[in-house]
């Protein structure tokens, strides 16, 4: 029973209407024209780290062992919602390439002051149930059932890639914009800058979006971005950006690559030389 978890759901109205509830459920059916639901098992993980709060404790060895995902199942595990406030406990499972399957446990709730949704990610179900413990709501009651199919005996077929939804056309800002990252750039080595070519190709740009990386955890002092353009031909062209402040005089700094790996590979590069200073 998978389902994607970027659905609305108003727990207001759900509370004036059902009383106080703790039970093992299916969490409510999405649009199936949902266009914000991610495509590949790569982008149902950095949503899912780009929305909770804790991301950054996940073990590395967890997020080495995610890269090489081919498959996604998401289902609800539970939920409570009464007064106003909500408990929701999700189950993400992951099919590896080994065969193996890796469980992620995500719990989403309201009981802050401000009542806004917040979002945890834990790696046993030990810890998701700690988490739970100490929000002012009802334990989460233990499942008599498993919805969980297992996925190494299911044959899953390919999901197609999602284009990326850029915003409004708008090709003087886009065309502006990627003139201001590639002048801003300072990478150590000019080589591994973008070259005149790529210059060339965001000349065409009609439209950008900008995201910070997830996926994989990246070093303290540094944020990575991604400047994705969309071309007048259709095409997409993406520059990673990475910002840090490894610098002999702490100043602030950017680097831009032409691809992730390079960006993640030059981040983990300066982190080590920082150590080595140290």
């Amino acid at each position: 029973m998978s389902v994607p978890h970027d659905y609305e759901f108003d727990a207001a109205s759900s509370a004036s209407s059902t009383p106080s509830t703790s039970s093992t459920s299916s969490a409510p059916t999405p649009s199936a024209a949902s266009p914000t639901a991610p495509a590949s098992p790569d982008e149902h993980l950095a949503h899912l780290l780009g929305r909770a709060l804790n991301s950054f404790e996940l073990p590395d060895e967890t997020l080495h062992r995610l890269e090489s995902a081919l498959a996604y199942s998401g289902s609800l595990h539970s939920a409570h919602h009464s007064a106003g406030r909500h408990r929701e406990t999700y189950r993400h499972t992951w099919l590896l390439a080994d065969g193996s399957a890796l469980t992620l446990w995500e719990l989403v709730h309201n009981t802050g002051r401000d009542r806004s949704e917040q979002h945890e990610v834990y790696v046993t179900e030990e810890e998701l149930h700690l988490a739970t413990g100490r929000l002012p709501l009802p334990p989460e009651a233990t499942p008599d059932f498993d919805l969980q199919a297992p996925l190494a005996s299911v044959l899953l077929p390919a999901v197609p890639a999602e284009r990326r939804r850029f915003g409004p056309a708008d090709p003087d800002s886009s065309v502006d914009h990627a003139r201001r990252l590639l002048r801003r750039a300072e990478n150590p080595d000019a080589a591994t800058r973008p070259g005149p070519g790529t210059a060339r190709l965001l000349r065409e740009a009609c439209a950008h979006q900008i995201t910070q990386a997830f996926g994989r955890r990246v070093s303290q002092g540094f944020a990575l971005y991604e400047h994705a353009f969309l071309l007048r031909d259709g095409g997409e062209i993406s520059l990673w950006e990475v910002e840090h402040t490894v610098t002999p005089d702490g100043r602030h700094m950017c680097e831009v690559y032409a691809t992730q790996d390079a960006a993640r590979e030059a981040i983990e590069h300066r982190a080590a030389s920082r150590r080595t200073s140290a």
